[in-house]
């Protein structure tokens, strides 16, 4: 083996082990950021919880009544039998 060989051979071991030691710190950052995110979380709905537990409940909301159709009459329209005799005796044949 030559001295090339074992400079190559060096900088490839000194390479994996910086990036499995930067492994190991970017995972204990990134821990600790998820548990500061989850305990975050938890201080605004225990937050919430005693923000809705002193307030009184909501009125109840009555149902809206159904609005007519713009343009629809709100008379029973004819039956068939009363629009046929109205269009015979109006001179239609039908």
């Amino acid at each position: 083996m030559t001295k090339e060989d074992r400079d190559r051979a060096e900088a490839r071991i000194s390479k994996i082990t910086r990036a499995a030691q930067d492994a190991r710190t970017g995972k204990t950052e990134r821990d600790a950021s998820a548990k500061a995110v989850l305990d975050n979380m938890a201080r605004l709905k225990a937050l919430r919880l005693a923000r809705e537990a002193t307030e009184p409940p909501p009125a109840p909301v009555a149902p809206k009544k159904a609005r007519a159709k713009p343009g629809k009459s709100q008379e029973k329209a004819p039956t068939l039998t009363a629009w046929l005799e109205t269009q015979h005796s109006s001179g239609r044949r039908t």
